[in-house]
């Protein structure tokens, strides 16, 4: 007989508000009845679907909605909500007493499908709220960047559009591009994940690649920052040259990358606006991927945390508020005991879902 499947529990770190201390550890969240299904945070909340179906809103935007809710986009200006059979809109302000100031039913047959796509289109946290897709792209995820939206199709395609100032685009350039334009450069390596950061995108492919585009200013491609190398010199700058590294202490290690646009200097990347592919420590293979604003976080197949990127506010989850443009393992996982399934990251924060090994 199968042994039974421990619930999954939640953590967050980062971000919890500009009266809380910057980067503290690990906390676990709440229990709610039937467990929590669905983690979507916004910049100053976080919306929780239970396993009941209940609505709940934690942080600056409070409440909860009984049963019947499926899946959920916060914004600061709206929450959109999959909510029976029907896609809402609820100003943000106005909170939960005052039902949506938009609605649209789906049709009999229609497919609900987790946020933000819909049928026919997608969801965007604005009028009109919902966005039609050509009927060719088939799409089975979509995620939303500040400015730029990375489509997986259901062959493992991947299509982008938007603002590409940043090469968030991966297409080669930094123009924009008004419709659906496929990234030529992963033609051909099926992808099984994407994430769309403020201004970066990352894939993961179907035999667990990691690739990165877009803006690295905070070493949120995990592709060598000159900003956060500029930080690191005045800490280094008292040591001769002549003297030899402690043992055991990080080298910076440079990436020769002379065709990246937007480089200062051939050793740094401050835009990589062709695909690149980043490989983790000990050659783990990713299952999972989320971006923040300006940070990543990757889960391996075995069950580890990856993190890199902003850590002004803790988010990475090390215990400190260094950014940092190298992966480095989470270790408050395997130091408990857990198993990481899950990553959702937040604009300034991270939500973990674990279980007991």
């Amino acid at each position: 007989m199968a042994e039974p499947r421990s619930q999954r529990g939640w953590f967050v770190f980062g971000f919890r508000g500009f009266a809380e201390p910057r980067g503290g550890g690990a906390r676990r969240l709440e229990p709610e009845p039937g467990g929590i299904r669905v983690v979507r945070p916004a910049w100053s909340y976080t919306g929780l679907v239970t396993g009941r179906g209940r609505l709940v809103l934690r942080g600056w935007l409070a409440g909860a909605l009984p049963g019947h809710c499926q899946d959920l986009l916060p914004s600061e200006s709206h929450v959109l909500l999959l909510r029976g059979t029907a896609l809402e809109a609820w100003a943000r302000g106005a909170g939960l007493c005052q039902g949506p100031s938009w609605q649209q039913q789906l049709h009999p047959g229609e497919e609900a499908r987790p946020l933000p796509l819909a049928p026919r289109g997608y969801m965007i946290p604005r009028p009109p709220f919902l966005c039609p897709l050509p009927p060719a792209l088939r799409a089975q995820k979509l995620v939303l960047g500040h400015e730029h939206v990375v489509l997986l199709g259901q062959d493992g395609t991947i299509y982008t559009w938007g603002c590409g100032r940043h090469g968030q685009l991966g297409h080669g350039g930094l123009e924009p591009a008004l419709e659906p334009r496929l990234v030529e450069v992963l033609h051909g390596v099926p992808m099984g994940d994407v994430a769309a950061g403020g201004w970066h995108s990352v894939s993961v492919s179907e035999g667990g690649d990691l690739y990165v585009w877009g803006w690295n200013e905070s070493g949120q491609l995990a592709l060598p920052s000159k900003a956060l190398a500029e930080k690191r010199a005045p800490a280094t700058a008292s040591v001769s040259q002549h003297e030899e590294p402690c043992p055991g202490e990080a080298e910076l290690k440079l990436v020769k990358h002379e065709a990246a646009l937007g480089a200062e200097a051939a050793d740094f990347i401050s835009i990589q606006a062709f695909p690149a592919l980043l490989d983790l420590p000990e050659g783990s293979e990713v299952s999972k991927v989320s971006c923040g604003s300006r940070h990543t976080a990757a889960v391996t197949r075995t069950g580890e945390l990856y993190t890199w990127g902003w850590g002004k506010y803790g988010q990475l989850g090390h215990n400190d508020t260094a950014s940092s443009d190298q992966p480095r393992q989470v270790g408050y996982f395997s130091a408990n005991g857990l198993t990481v399934e899950d990553v959702v990251c937040g604009p300034w924060n991270t939500y973990v879902g674990a279980v007991e090994k």
